[in-house]
């Protein structure tokens, strides 16, 4: 999800043409008065989506009309990253040595296995250069379909990174070079998280509702990846419409999501096609995300009991559960418990966690509460880079 969004000038635009003080609008939307001020007044110039939410419910707009929209990047470039941006943006490189199809496959399980095991750091030293090589063999046909694929794998590292102008270079060139329907499907899935985390939330509910039409499959005739594909964009519709403050949109999406859960019938593993697990346990965890962002910790909680010992403690998606996990244990006020979790995620996939600036969040509502730090909390301000 969006962790930040600036809002101040077009919440006391808003506000006023509404008609409401800082202190009715803060009583409407359960927002402090402090922070709505601070907001207005550029003290602070971001807060999180489902603070954004809330005061677009009490304003009756939709969350993007809140939001400014920024497509560029938000950080300087870290260095480590510079070599996958240049692999995306840059034109191609000429080689002494000319790369061939069989060469660039025989690397793609390496990279795959890179990404989904989140070691970021091993990754970039092995995607920029096949890129590059992928580059020189545009012509053939099968290399189109492994470009797509490491393209894909590129912004989908490069959004987790906050690198988000290049993020959208390389899923645009990955759509383009797309060979079949599983694969933009899948690049469309990624394209709409993207569009999420910089808050544009109208673009990505615009995208994804084209593509829920486009792929909707015949139930008789579906194969269950053909049930995957349609799935995944339905729960990034529902999440960019939940986020939007359009929650009618938003159930319905999530309705077809889980029938096409249940016609799958079991948890799919991260494919060729797919970067992400598919079936009722992924389902079930976008459900309790949808609930932290409708302020229903309690329901998170029930949530995460059920599905505790379901499903691989290994993958994104039970990673980016846990956080929801901590962040509805922080709404009820149960920070040692928000601390157990994250520290749970921290030992599983720590470089994942490091670039989670939503776990940050989480954890600096907990040190805020915080006369003292345990030693377990300092050692996850240190893995999240939370300044202390």
């Amino acid at each position: 999800m969006p962790e930040h969004t600036d809002i101040g000038s077009r919440l006391r635009d808003i506000r006023k043409r509404r008609g409401l003080t800082q202190r009715e609008l803060a009583e409407a939307s359960g927002v402090s008065v402090s922070l709505i001020r601070k907001l207005e007044q550029g003290e602070i110039t971001d807060t999180r989506m489902e603070t954004a939410r809330k005061l677009a419910v009490a304003l009756r707009i939709a969350t993007a009309s809140l939001l400014t929209r920024d497509h560029g990047d938000e950080n300087p470039v870290p260095e480590q990253w510079q070599p996958l941006r240049d692999a995306v943006e840059r034109p191609p490189v000429q080689s002494a040595e000319a790369p061939t199809t069989e060469g660039t496959a025989a690397l793609m399980p390496a990279v795959r296995a890179a990404y989904f095991d989140n070691r970021l750091a091993e990754l970039v030293p092995v995607l920029a250069p096949l890129l590059h090589d992928l580059d020189a063999l545009a012509d053939d046909e099968d290399a189109r379909a492994l470009h797509s694929h490491a393209l894909q794998i590129a912004g989908s590292v490069l959004t987790q990174t906050h690198q988000y102008g290049a993020a959208e270079t390389a899923l645009s060139r990955a759509l383009d070079s797309a060979t079949d329907r599983l694969r933009t499907a899948s690049i469309i899935t990624t394209w709409t998280w993207l569009l999420m985390r910089q808050g544009r939330l109208e673009d990505a509910r615009r995208l994804a509702t084209r593509w829920a039409d486009e792929l909707e499959p015949r139930v008789s005739r579906a194969t269950v990846e053909d049930l995957a594909a349609w799935g995944w964009v339905l729960l990034q519709l529902s999440a960019a419409a939940v986020r939007d403050n359009r929650d009618g949109e938003a159930r319905d999406a999530m309705r077809l999501a889980r029938s096409a859960a249940v016609l799958t019938g079991r948890e799919l593993p991260r494919g060729n096609a797919r970067l992400a697990t598919w079936g009722p346990l992924t389902v079930a965890y976008k459900q309790a995300e949808r609930n932290v962002v409708l302020d229903r910790p309690d329901l998170v909680l029930e949530a995460a009991e059920r599905l505790e010992s379901s499903g691989p403690e290994e993958s994104t998606e039970h990673h980016r559960h846990r956080l929801d996990v901590a962040r509805a244990h922080v709404m009820m006020r149960q920070y040692g418990e928000a601390v157990e979790v994250l520290d749970g995620v921290r030992e599983r996939a720590p470089e994942w966690l490091a670039q989670q600036r939503y776990a940050r969040d989480i954890l600096g509502d907990v040190v805020e509460r915080r006369r003292t730090l345990t030693p377990e909390m300092r050692t996850l301000a240190d893995a999240v880079s939370l300044p202390l």
